[in-house]
């Protein structure tokens, strides 16, 4: 049983940049994929010709909770239309996918399992009573052809089995039914065990592998919070465990794992997947909701307020398909990629920059952050996250003002019909934590809040620290952002029609060419911290929120041969080439152009 339980997009609205940052991606590429890309807007899904497997059930993922939590009724109408043709075209027996029967047994079934979960956010957020019966069709139809044999997991279903159990125990918790367990069960016995793969993990070998798969990773660590309950088993906390494994051979500085495809080592210059990032989020959120342990939280809002808004542009119409933590270029390579697997246009900004899986599924990052602001259990409500939004909730009215992680302070203003127990979590990081001015300790919070209005300020200190890196590197971390060097850059646009889809602006391709020096140390540990409001755009590179001002040094850090628009994974020399001199170092999020992981003072 989860520790929290998640409110829905009918009791939270987002507000300030949190609310900013939805309307951005609503008028960028996530709410107009439909009108502009072929593989949702012709898709077999809705009767078209183009695909009819995962493209149209990532999109969705999240496309609805955005347009249910921004209140957009043309949004919400254009969810409809394809739930509409969707449902309408559910086969007798339940089979939902665009494939015919008789090719049932060669489909890969992990759409099935994406489609199921799709469902389920739809009904969370729209109500439609139309979702519960079809979702126990489509599920129940599952279990029967799995138990006879007519199919069976395999390529991405086998990996993925454990995203079945997000519908599957919504239904479960609904109406209980025995076959619910016995389909667990089968979806377990013929699915991957990642146990089997730690050994692969240890030495990335650039060889595409499902088992060292980024994106089946990031999604795996998840698996027991979600299935354990439904299995009968007890919960072990493994997903700890082989997030240990993978942080310790391929950890990245915003908490992720490197990933251009496969598991690419401790190089700041591999790549990580968006559908990981995404995809690591949301299994964070799970975990947090399921445990309430707040390790899972406060990493979360470190791929949160990093890597998602970094591999974004700010007018979010393009996205990258891999970022690097050191990123001095994004230029298609002459020679073979700089990636394990990926080609050599995977780290420009644009409209499917290598798969499109990232084109469809980057959708769900920020609506489904927003849905995990404040959680609830019994009489308790928990301020999860300090994200700006409102919540109504059974006669309790609470609005949370904070422009966190910028700053660090949140006013909570409440109008209650009835008693309850707010509590808030505190980050481990904070330092000096006030209420309403008081001393509050370094635990989360909890108060109870009679009914009538309350009012109460939460304020701590975070302070910018140097961070050790592999490889004698260092980053620069205040609470959950990192901060890097910007790099200025010249966009060169790039409009072209591949393959029947269109680059067009604004959602073209871009290659960003560097225009400022990049190859720098530290050369202080002193670092001054401005902040200032929060503007139009959160993640800003030329008008951040906050900057630490830093001492930094020019060194021969050189290129990756036989690369030109690649650093090298440690600098040539680590000699000063001129006198130290004042750069205002930026959040990771913001830089488009960045150096994040550097050699530290020397302190010799």
């Amino acid at each position: 049983m989860n520790k929290w339980d998640f409110y829905t997009a009918k009791e939270l609205r987002p507000a300030g940049w949190l609310r900013r940052q939805l309307e951005i991606q609503a008028k960028g590429l996530s709410g107009n994929l439909h009108k502009v890309w072929p593989d949702v807007r012709d898709s077999a899904w809705i009767g078209g010709k183009r695909e009819g497997w995962e493209r149209v059930p990532y999109w969705l993922d999240g496309f609805i909770p955005l347009a249910y939590l921004l209140r957009d009724e043309a949004l919400i109408a254009d969810a409809k239309t394809y739930i509409d043709a969707i449902l309408a075209a559910q086969a007798p027996d339940g089979w939902i996918c665009p494939c015919k029967e008789k090719r049932r047994a060669k489909y890969d079934t992990w759409a099935v399992q994406l489609i199921s979960k799709t469902l389920q956010v739809y009904y969370e957020c729209s109500g439609d009573e139309r979702v519960p019966p079809a979702l126990y069709r489509v599920l129940k139809n599952y279990y029967e052809l799995l138990k006879s044999g007519r199919i069976r997991l395999f390529r991405w279903g086998e990996s993925r089995w454990f995203e079945t159990f997000i519908a599957l125990n919504a239904l479960y918790a609904r109406q209980p039914e025995d076959w619910m367990r016995d389909l667990a069960a089968i979806l377990k016995r013929q699915g991957y065990d990642y146990g089997r793969a730690v050994d692969a993990w240890k030495k990335p070998r650039h060889v595409w592998l499902r088992k060292t798969h980024i994106v089946n990773l990031a999604m795996m660590l998840k698996s027991e919070a979600v299935s354990c309950d439904l299995l009968g088993e007890p919960y072990t906390d493994r997903a700890e465990t082989l997030r240990q494994v993978l942080d310790r051979y391929n950890g990245t500085a915003f908490g992720g794992f490197t990933g251009d495809e496969v598991l690419s080592g401790l190089d700041p210059t591999r790549g990580t997947e968006l559908c990981a990032v995404v995809e690591q989020m949301y299994s964070y959120e799970r975990l947090f909701a399921y445990t309430g342990e707040n390790k899972w939280a406060e990493r979360l809002e470190t791929v949160a307020f990093n890597a998602l808004p970094a591999t974004l542009s700010e007018d979010m119409w393009t996205h990258q398909y891999v970022q690097q933590v050191n990123q001095v270029a994004c230029q298609q390579t002459m020679l073979m990629a700089p990636f394990s697997t990926n080609g050599p246009r995977a780290h420009l900004f644009g409209l499917e920059p290598n798969f499109g899986c990232c084109t469809a599924n980057f959708s769900q990052g920020w609506p489904k952050l927003a849905l995990t602001a404040f959680l609830h259990k019994g009489d308790t409500i928990l301020s999860a996250l300090l994200l700006p939004c409102e919540l109504e909730d059974r006669g309790v009215k609470l609005r949370l003002e904070t422009d966190y992680p910028f700053k660090n302070e949140a006013r909570y203003v409440v109008d209650a019909d009835r008693a309850f127990t707010l509590e808030i979590r505190v980050p481990s990081f904070a330092k000096n934590v006030r209420l309403n001015g008081e001393p509050a300790g370094a635990e989360n919070v909890r108060l109870p809040i009679m009914p009538g209005h309350t009012e109460l300020t939460l304020a701590f200190e975070t302070e910018p620290a140097l961070v050790s890196r592999p490889h004698g590197l260092a980053m620069l971390k205040m609470g959950s952002l990192l901060f890097s060097v910007p790099i200025e850059y010249e966009k060169k646009l790039q409009e072209y029609v591949r393959r029947g889809v269109e680059r067009k602006y604004p959602y073209c391709d871009y290659q960003l060419i560097p225009a400022s020096p990049w190859n720098y140390a530290f050369a202080s540990a002193d670092f001054t911290v401005r902040r200032q409001a929060v503007g139009k755009i959160p993640f800003s590179q030329a008008n951040p929120p906050v900057t630490v001002s830093a001492r930094l040094q020019r060194i021969d850090w050189g290129h990756k041969f036989p690369y030109r628009s690649v650093c090298r994974k440690t600098p040539r020399s680590r000699a000063p080439l001129a006198p130290p001199e004042t750069v205002a170092l930026i959040p990771y999020g913001a830089a488009k152009l960045r150096m994040t992981e550097m050699p530290p003072p020397d302190r010799t």
